[in-house]
C-alpha cells in the first residue's frame, strides 16, 4: 500500500468513484422519483458530470444501477459474478444475497474486489447475509479498503457490519447505505461506530486520497462527509 495514492470520492448511498492511473465508479442512482413516490425521503444530488473506465453494478436496483449517469465508460460489469478482464485489470464478482433469506426478499447481490493503485478493494453492495459463507470469504480475499453497507433494513446492519469488518481486517473501511440528511429513511451510522475496531476519521468533505491516512498497522475508520440534501 504504496506509491501513489487512490482518490475516493463518495456520491451517497452506495456510489463511489475512485481514480487513480484509472477510474472506477460503483454504483450509480439516478432518478428516484419512484422511491420518493412510495414515501422515501430521497435527496441525495442527481450523479452528473463523471466518467469512469470502468463502471460496476452490484445490483439492479434504482439506487445502484443508473449506468447512464457515468461518461465514457469502456467496461461495464452489470450485477454478475465471475472475474472479468477490465481496463484497471481482474475484476472478480463474488454472489451474494440481498437479504438472510436466501434472496427470496431482495434478490441477488455481487460483491466486487479488485486492485487500483496497489489497493485491494472490495465493495460489498447491498450485503444483506446473516455472515458470509466460508467460500465467500474465500473468494474475497485479502482486503485494503472496504465499503461496507451499515444501515440495516435493506442490508446488515452496523453491528453486523462491524463484525464482517473484523472478519475481513482491512486497512481502511468506509461505511456506507445508511441514514443520513439526504436519505433519513434508512438506519443510523452510530451503531456501527459503537462496534467498529479502528482510528475513526470523520471528514468535512465526501472525497479523501488514502496517502493521507496511512494505518500504520492498524485500521481507519474514514466516514467521508455525505453530499448535502437537494431542497
Amino acid at each position: 500500500m504504496t506509491g501513489p495514492a487512490l482518490h475516493v470520492r463518495w456520491f451517497g448511498q452506495s456510489a463511489f468513484a475512485l481514480t487513480g492511473a484509472a477510474s472506477v465508479f460503483i454504483d450509480p442512482f439516478g432518478d428516484m422519483k419512484a422511491a420518493r413516490a412510495r414515501g422515501y425521503d430521497w435527496r441525495y444530488p442527481p450523479i452528473s458530470g463523471v466518467a469512469a473506465d470502468l463502471l460496476l453494478v452490484t445490483h439492479e436496483h434504482g439506487d445502484h444501477n443508473e449506468v447512464d449517469a457515468i461518461a465514457d465508460v469502456k467496461r461495464t460489469v452489470r450485477s454478475s459474478a465471475g472475474t472479468f478482464d477490465t481496463p484497471i485489470g481482474k475484476v472478480v464478482g463474488i454472489a451474494s444475497e440481498h437479504d438472510s433469506v436466501a434472496g427470496t426478499q431482495r434478490g441477488a447481490n455481487v460483491i466486487y474486489v479488485f486492485e487500483i493503485r496497489g489497493v485491494r478493494v472490495c465493495h460489498m453492495g447491498d450485503f444483506g447475509q446473516d455472515r458470509l459463507r466460508p467460500e465467500q470469504i474465500a473468494a474475497i480475499g485479502a482486503v485494503d479498503l472496504l465499503f461496507v453497507p451499515v444501515g440495516g433494513m435493506a442490508t446488515i446492519d452496523g453491528p453486523a457490519a462491524a463484525a464482517l469488518t473484523e472478519l475481513l481486517s482491512p486497512s481502511w473501511v468506509v461505511p456506507m447505505h445508511y441514514g443520513t440528511p439526504a436519505a433519513p429513511f434508512l438506519g443510523p451510522l452510530d451503531p456501527f461506530l459503537s462496534a467498529v475496531k479502528g482510528e475513526v476519521v470523520t471528514l468535512d468533505r465526501s472525497t479523501f486520497d488514502t496517502a493521507d491516512m496511512r494505518p500504520e498497522g492498524g485500521r481507519i475508520v474514514v466516514i467521508p462527509a455525505p453530499p448535502p440534501p437537494t431542497p
